[in-house]
C-alpha cells in the first residue's frame, strides 16, 4: 500500500478515535486500543494515527480556540463529525508543518464528504480556507502569487 493511501487511513482512524472521544469522553488508551483493533487498521500508518489522536485530543481547547472564529456558532453545537474533523485538520495545519496545508484541507475535505453531512465538506473547506491562511500565512501567500 503506497504511503499516502496508509496516511489517508491514519487520518480516517484518528477521525473515529476523536468522534469516539466527543461522544464517549472515553481514555485515549482505551480509544487508541480500541480503534487499533478495527479491521484494515494494519494498512494505517500507525505513527502517524498515534501522532494525529494524541495530538488533537491534548490539545482540544487551544485547537477550538483557533477554528472558533471562523464558524458562525457554538463550537459543541457543530455535529461530531464535521467538529471532530475541524480538530484533526487544525491539528495537522499547526504541527505537521512538512504536510502542506492543500493536501490537509483536501484530506479533510474527503474525511467530510465521507462521513459528515450533504455539505459538511463546503463547511469544513470555507473554515480551513481561512485558518490556513491564518496559521499558514507564508505558505497560503506563496500558493497564491
Amino acid at each position: 500500500m503506497s504511503g499516502k493511501a496508509a496516511r489517508r487511513r491514519a487520518r480516517e482512524f484518528a477521525l473515529q478515535g476523536i468522534y469516539q472521544w466527543l461522544l464517549s469522553a472515553n481514555s485515549m488508551p482505551l480509544i487508541e486500543e480500541h480503534v487499533s483493533q478495527v479491521s484494515g487498521f494494519d494498512k494505517a500508518d500507525r505513527e502517524l494515527f498515534i501522532s494525529l489522536l494524541r495530538g488533537t485530543l491534548n490539545n482540544v481547547d487551544d485547537l477550538q480556540a483557533e477554528f472558533a472564529p471562523f464558524i458562525h456558532r457554538a463550537v459543541h453545537e457543530l455535529s461530531p463529525v464535521e467538529r471532530a474533523i475541524l480538530l484533526l485538520a487544525t491539528h495537522e495545519l499547526k504541527h505537521n508543518l512538512d504536510t502542506p496545508y492543500r493536501v490537509i484541507i483536501n484530506e479533510a475535505i474527503e474525511l467530510a464528504k465521507g462521513y459528515g453531512g450533504t455539505d459538511g465538506h463546503r463547511f469544513v473547506n470555507g473554515v480551513l480556507d481561512k485558518l490556513a491562511a491564518q496559521l499558514r500565512a507564508t505558505e497560503v501567500s506563496a500558493g497564491r502569487s
